[in-house]
């Protein structure tokens, strides 16, 4: 016999501001739709489309016929702080120690046990707008209040100094960056992170989280900057996110891992240690077997995404009453859609925001794509080009057509 709800779960007062992440929740609709034979091309899920690279797999498939499946140590096994260690090396002229290491299940639950082993009710983060919609939920999750710095598309849509000087307060307890950034593809010079520094570095209570998860996907010939590389004097405040999951399309491994001062990484292995425990055994092997192995899949695959990003944008920008911007990096195209709003449906319904033309997409024309609102921008859209390039000309085809159809 089915259980019946019976409505009666008092929900803790923390959920009240929070709701499934947008992103998951188009996906989810999208997806749907399509079990009832819709054909939707979902172009809102922030993975690539590639396969996890044959040696990474065959890793795995070693470890666990060498019964590599039990406990590891909690924040992460010697042999992947080693691969990490010389990442950092390599790729950033970093270097750390095993306890300036933490591993985790993902690199979102390394944002969750930074800011919950170190914001206090009312601690505020300032972050860039727009942003992944994650970052303003764990702040909110862990009893602070997340302050969106303004961006600019003119700008590139960075953070300017200037408007970070103005959001810094007595109680701001984190700057988060990332870059190249979600949803925009924004991405930061080492001239541009010393600007951010400098003002941060007149405020010594404030910590700077740097997310580069994205590090790898960079277009044009771009050098990639990271906060701790560039002022090596704030390293003791700077917390450097990354992970496996982008730039080796591992999203499902769940591996993230950060680095930073001993006593902030003890803090966070405080949290992990009550929550999830070590990451994967077998996760943990993959990744080091993508830290350690052959470099040259991921540059091949950003190659493809750079083809794909100037095919997507092109098609884009000449849809009447788009604009889109040509991202730097990331996998993402945030879309002007102003010039088609305040237009009606050929059923008359007005499309006031940037969420009504999405929905509009979705319901009548087969597109699944992220509204602006979701990242704290407007009026925008996201649209990933981790996809082949049929889906994404058959829905640039259509995105044209509900376009055109508009009044």
């Amino acid at each position: 016999m089915a259980m019946h709800d019976s409505g009666s779960l008092r929900q803790a007062s923390r959920l009240a501001r929070l709701e499934v992440s947008p992103i998951l929740s188009i996906g989810a609709l999208a997806n749907e739709m399509r079990r009832a034979g819709r054909p939707v091309i979902v172009l809102g899920a922030g993975e690539p489309d590639f396969d996890t690279p044959e040696h990474i797999k065959e890793a795995a498939a070693r470890a666990l016929r060498d019964g590599a499946t039990k406990y590891t140590a909690l924040d992460g096994t010697a042999e992947l702080k080693d691969a990490i260690r010389e990442k950092f090396r390599r790729d950033n002229g970093l270097v750390y120690a095993h306890e300036q290491i933490a591993v985790c299940a993902g690199a979102k639950q390394a944002i969750f046990n930074a800011f919950m082993a170190t914001i206090d009710p009312g601690d505020e983060v300032v972050i860039a707008a727009p942003y992944w919609a994650t970052y303003a939920d764990i702040v909110l999750i862990c009893g602070g209040r997340p302050v969106f710095a303004p961006t600019a598309q003119e700008n590139g849509f960075r953070l300017q100094p200037e408007d970070l000087a103005k959001t810094l307060t007595r109680r701001t307890r984190w700057l988060l960056l990332n870059a190249p950034s979600n949803p925009a593809g924004a991405v930061y010079s080492a001239t541009d992170l010393e600007r951010l520094l400098d003002v941060v570095r007149a405020h010594p209570n404030v910590w700077t989280l740097s997310d580069d998860i994205y590090e790898h996907i960079l277009y044009d010939g771009r050098s990639f900057a990271t906060a701790a590389a560039v002022a090596p004097d704030l390293q003791a405040r700077i917390l450097t996110l990354n992970g496996v999951s982008k730039s080796y399309a591992m999203t499902g491994w769940r591996i993230g891992y950060a680095a930073g001062p001993a006593s902030l990484i003890n803090a966070m292995a405080v949290v992990q240690s009550q929550s999830t425990s070590c990451p994967s055994s077998i996760g943990q092997a993959a990744a080091v077997a993508a830290l350690g192995g052959p470099q040259d899949i991921v540059r091949e695959r950003c190659a493809i995404f750079q083809r794909r990003r100037d095919m997507l944008v092109a098609m884009l920008d000449s849809i009447g009453g788009l604009a889109c911007r040509r991202p730097e990096g990331a996998f993402y195209a945030y879309v002007d859609c102003r010039g088609v709003l305040g237009k009606r449906t050929v059923d008359g319904k007005r499309l006031d925001t940037d969420a009504d033309f999405c929905s509009y997409l979705l319901a009548q024309h087969n597109v699944a794509v992220v509204p602006g609102s979701a990242f704290g921008l407007s009026p925008y859209f996201r649209v990933s080009y981790a996809a082949s390039d049929s889906n994404l000309v058959e829905a640039c085809r259509r995105i044209a057509g509900a376009c055109a159809a508009l009044s």
